[in-house]
């Protein structure tokens, strides 16, 4: 990070709202670019050739990126008036990986940019900054492979992503720059640790977790597909683990009640309600017993959210890494529950609920009663039930559940309707999941009836008779279970604990002594006992309690990768602050973030992480405002360009993609775009056009190998031409699929917007310095185009409708093209327009029209209505036949209304002001004269 400079001093530049940028740089620049600027071209200006080179973008965009950072052009300074609105716009924390950047990756860092310079031009102080989250598996699992420290492959691909991002234009405040790797960052990370322990929101307990032996660690639900670890493929299995947890289910009510309020899409907040997944039931006891009926001593406790079916239940299912099913379990059945319960250990958790996926189960020998009617039901264990949700047991009812219903028709269970539909009109061959009136429910022994009662009533007379016999009470849960917050590798933030020797008791660090630094390994690899590679730093394991002087040992497992992405939005208000996480006065005026942008696939675990830690926060007064992100956006994916697949038949012959999709024996043949031809909605051979082709974008993948890299882009089009094309694809919420034609069209747009301002090239193919503009007074029509661009774009921004915007500054160049002249006004006002979208560009134009500041900081021009409205005119004001001004009047205006307009208007008010009128002269819709005692005209 840069030293802080002084502030250079204010400039006087002809807009009140000028930047406070020094005028040397300036000076510097117009003495650099007196020689002409060359441009090549490989094909005609928009003749026969194809043009790849629209302006000089390659001299002008390093350039400006130059002075961007030699001023710290985008710098928030520590202490802003706050008198002024902020505006807060963060992207989502980029993990560096060593591949870099391709070029989906700046869709939503160019929005944001588009945001930020658009705000700080309507007078917004604006907080943009960038960071890394670059803790986590990938570098260490680099670092394996290669013997690299994760520390030297991180600050590499840290300055990879850097320097690309700056190749871009993006106006973050790089003084600002974070990484979770860095000690003076990861020391408030512990600190909010500490404060989760104070509060018994973190604690240990023993878990079923995702043991993964190649990679030495635990994984999250989310890093295990189909079985195996995301990174690497290598097999996943569930045992038990003494584990770090964070207990974010005491916050589960309030994640699920302040999601109302916040403006995110509606489908991102389904998810999170989903994920949380309140619901209302009973949790009753079921007496175990054996195949004669013999009570064995034991109880099962069983969560349902539908006591109303409690006569419909047939059997009990206990998840395989249920507590007690090795007591749930007969002697007959234990080998082949031993042998199920392997097999489960190996599916993730979404495996296991997959709807589509076949119901598994095996029988465990023993039996339960059921407390409303006494009748004796087997107990199974099946993995679609959860340990860690409910109580790890379920009362099935298949004739109302499905998948309860497929497990019984599979294994031949009883399946007992105590539903009946309103209008009794279901399949009967399907399970009735919806209310109705209960059936089949008495039972004399019990006292329990609910016959003829609706379900909801039903449930609650079930509910009060469980509390009034003791067999079960009342209950709320969650399908939302404790944050699993511990990983047994070495990448990551040290837990600030100690563990006593002599009594193994567990003492949390004094905040003084944070950071806890992670200590410097050569091996990074697995222990393959189990241990977590921070076992290996022995010196730095065994350590000295500060307070009681007592030998201990450190903790050796790391936090994971989730951690430092938890609060990095808090650091970002006050980054070099060492004696808080962030300053009072810093937070309340920052927080909360007011624009916050990033994919969807962050949707439910980083937010929901993130929410619940600003809570804690809230409540311990470390922050101001409920929840950490008020606006949230989720850019759509860029997929690679359209891919064509043909198939031939098994003598080479092709055949149709219609005819191959019911035909087994075919091959496919990846062929090129030039081979194709769309034939109304479909794609055909160009030699063949009877043979249909498929058509598909993916998603970017090196496995695919069309990944597009953005400094290929920027080398040949430029940083504007990538930043215009990623907006112009498409709204910004949908997917987009990327084509290199398309980046052509916008490219050449930027180049007529060039020649447009500053002429066309001349006979050696160099521009001349300055610009074509003048100094006429705009016309009506040109001020109605520029206001009506102005309104649009406008618009366009602040709803991030950033293609339409680009469409409207097309069109006004479109009708500038018609004019004869272009007033220096109207370019002016067109060129702050554009500068959000291609600063580049912009910054250079705004240059050589004269102006002597960055236009980073101009006013954004503002709409005037009387341009929009299309009866209006503009009358010139001629004072004794010399043309003095123009005003803006209704067609129909009235002399006397144009003479009050008039002298009103601040240019020709002080050429009438205290003056003797002797006539006026009025053409309406022409012109307005006014004749003054010569003796009294104003030189």
């Amino acid at each position: 990070m840069q030293t802080p400079l002084q502030a250079p001093p204010p400039l006087r530049t002809l807009f009140p709202s000028s930047s406070h940028l020094p005028l040397l740089p300036y000076l510097v620049l117009r003495t650099q670019i007196r020689r002409p600027i060359r441009v090549r071209f490989s094909g005609g200006d928009g003749g026969g050739g194809q043009q790849r080179k629209a302006y000089p973008f390659d001299e002008i965009e390093p350039r400006w990126q130059r002075y961007w950072e030699e001023n710290r052009t985008f710098r928030t300074p520590d202490e802003v008036d706050t008198s002024k609105p902020k505006c807060y716009i963060l992207d989502m924390f980029p993990y560096p990986s060593g591949a870099g950047l391709h070029v989906g990756h700046p869709l939503g860092y160019t929005a944001t940019d588009i945001l930020s310079r658009y705000k700080r031009m309507r007078g917004f102080n604006v907080l943009h900054p960038m960071g890394w989250d670059a803790f986590g598996l990938p570098a260490e699992q680099y670092a394996i492979e290669t013997g690299t420290h994760p520390k030297v492959t991180t600050r590499r691909n840290i300055d990879r992503f850097r320097s690309q991002l700056k190749a871009l234009g993006f106006s973050y405040d790089w003084d600002r720059e974070i990484s979770t790797t860095e000690p003076d960052y990861y020391r408030w990370t512990q600190w909010i640790f500490l404060q989760l322990l104070k509060r018994g929101l973190a604690y240990q307990a023993e878990v079923p977790v995702n043991w993964c032996p190649a990679l030495g660690t635990v994984l999250a639900n989310e890093e295990v597909v189909n079985g195996v670890s995301e990174r690497g493929g290598y097999p996943v299995i569930r045992k038990p683990m003494r584990q770090w947890m964070l207990k974010i289910t005491a916050y589960a009510d309030r994640l699920l009640e302040d999601l109302e309020d916040l403006d995110w899409p509606e489908s991102i907040k389904e998810m999170q309600r989903n994920w949380i997944c309140r619901s209302e039931g009973a949790e009753l006891e079921f007496h175990i017993v054996d195949f004669q009926g013999h009570e064995r001593g034991l109880n099962l406790s069983v969560y349902t959210t539908r006591p109303d079916t409690i006569f419909g239940a047939t059997y009990l299912v206990v998840a395989p890494e249920h507590f007690l099913l090795s007591s749930l379990t007969s002697e007959e059945q234990r080998k082949c529950v031993e042998e199920y319960t392997e097999l489960a250990a190996r599916k993730s958790e979404l495996e296991r609920t997959d709807l589509q996926k076949e119901k598994t189960g095996v029988f465990s020998g023993l039996y339960a009663k059921n407390p409303a009617n006494g009748e004796v039901i087997p107990i199974w264990v099946a993995d679609y039930v959860l340990g860690s949700y409910g109580t790890g047991a379920i009362m099935a009812v298949p004739a109302h559940d499905s998948r309860d219903h497929e497990f019984a028709l599979k294994y031949r269970i009883p399946i007992i309707g105590v539903i009946s539909p309103p209008n009794e009109s279901c399949d009967p061959d399907e399970p009735y999941l919806d209310d109705g009136l209960v059936i089949n429910s008495s039972n004399s022994l019990s006292g329990l009836n609910i016959n003829g009662l609706s379900s909801q009533d039903a449930a609650s007379k079930v509910i009060e008779w469980l509390e009034n016999t003791g067999h079960g009470t009342k209950k709320v849960n969650y399908k939302l279970r404790d944050w699993l917050f511990a990983r047994q590798r070495y990448w990551g933030e040290p837990f600030p604990v100690i563990y006593l020797d002599d009594t193994g008791e567990m003492v949390p660090l004094l905040e003084s002594e944070l950071p806890l630094i992670l200590p410097e390994l050569d091996d990074f690899s697995p222990t393959g006992t189990g241990e977590p590679p921070l076992a290996k730093a022995t010196s730095w394991v065994k350590t000295v309690d500060s307070v009681s002087g007592k030998p201990a040992r450190r903790e050796t497992s790391t936090m994971p990768q989730w951690a430092g992405s938890c609060w990095y939005y808090l650091r970002f208000m006050d980054p070099k602050n060492s004696i808080a996480l962030v300053d009072e006065a810093k937070e309340r005026y920052w927080g909360p973030v007011d624009i916050y942008v990033g994919g969807a696939e962050h949707s439910v675990l980083h937010l929901l992480y993130a929410r619940f830690w600003h809570k804690v926060l809230y409540d311990i007064g470390i922050v101001s405002t409920k929840e950490p992100f008020k606006c949230l956006i989720n850019q759509g994916l860029i997929l690679g360009e359209v891919e064509y697949t043909a198939f031939r038949d098994q003598e080479g012959r092709w055949i149709s993609a219609d005819s191959a999709s019911v035909t087994s024996e075919y091959s496919q043949e990846r062929v090129s775009a030039e081979k194709v031809t769309k034939v109304g909605d479909y794609y055909v051979l160009k030699d063949s056009p009877n043979i249909r082709v498929n058509a598909r974008a993916y998603k970017m993948s090196k496995s695919r190998g069309n990944v597009i890299n953005p400094d290929d882009v920027v080398s040949e089009y430029g940083a504007d031409s990538l930043r215009l094309y990623e907006m112009f694809m498409g709204p910004l919420r949908d997917p987009k699929q990327w084509s290199t034609g398309g980046i052509e069209g916008v490219h050449r747009f930027l180049g007529r917007t060039w020649r447009l301002i500053v002429g066309p090239p001349l006979p050696d193919g160099s521009f001349k310095d300055g610009t074509i503009a003048t100094d006429d007074e705009p016309t009506l029509e040109q001020l109605r185009v520029l206001h009506k661009c102005i309104s649009k774009v406008s618009e366009e921004i602040q709803e991030t409708r950033f293609n339409t915007g680009i469409s409207a500054m097309m069109e006004f160049v479109n009708a500038a093209y018609k004019w004869n002249n272009n007033p220096k006004s109207v370019i002016s006002a067109f060129v702050l327009l554009l500068a959000p979208f291609a600063p580049h560009m912009a910054e250079e134009l705004w240059f050589r029209l004269g102006y002597t500041s960055s236009l980073a900081y101009q006013r954004f021009p503002e709409a005037k209505s009387e341009y929009l409205n299309e009866s209006s005119i503009i009358l010139p004001i001629q004072i004794n036949g010399k043309t003095r001004g123009t005003i803006v009047v209704d067609k129909v205006c009235s002399e006397d209304d144009a003479f009050r307009l008039a002298s009103v208007d601040e240019k020709l008010s002080k050429y009438l002001l205290g003056k003797t009128i002797r006539k006026r002269i009025y053409v309406p819709g022409r012109i307005l004269n006014v004749i003054l005692d010569q003796q009294k005209v104003r030189s």
